[in-house]
């Protein structure tokens, strides 16, 4: 892969994952339904780790679980960014739909294994 296109498929990494990083929590409340929204509204102030009596937002709650899901969903941004071709603008909406998609998937996994719906 000459340098050129390295760079710009790693440009395209760089702000998936900045997307990903920006709304992430918005992804945990998208799951969830934990109360949690933007970082800049907010963040978990809402979020249902601060009531009583109630399942807690697995990732609010335990940091191995958000960052499982957060290394998923850089996983599969990475394999949008690095998609091969030289579609630059498919490789980049991929990259950035593959933020909310992953991260639900992940969130699905990482909720049924806490046990956060039983």
């Amino acid at each position: 892969m000459p340098w050129t296109r390295l760079a710009i498929k790693l440009l395209i990494l760089t702000a998936g994952i900045a997307f990903t990083a920006a709304f992430f929590i918005n992804w945990c409340n998208l799951v969830y339904q934990c109360g949690c929204t933007f970082y800049w509204a907010g963040a978990a102030e809402q979020c249902n780790i601060h009531q009583a009596g109630v399942h807690h937002c697995p990732w609010c709650s335990n940091a191995n679980y958000g960052g499982i899901a957060f290394g998923f969903t850089m996983v599969a941004q990475t394999f949008a960014a690095f998609w091969p071709g030289t579609a630059y603008w498919r490789n980049f909406i991929l990259t950035l739909l593959a933020s909310p998609v992953a991260a639900v998937v992940a969130g699905i996994g990482v909720g049924v294994h806490a046990g956060y719906w039983s």
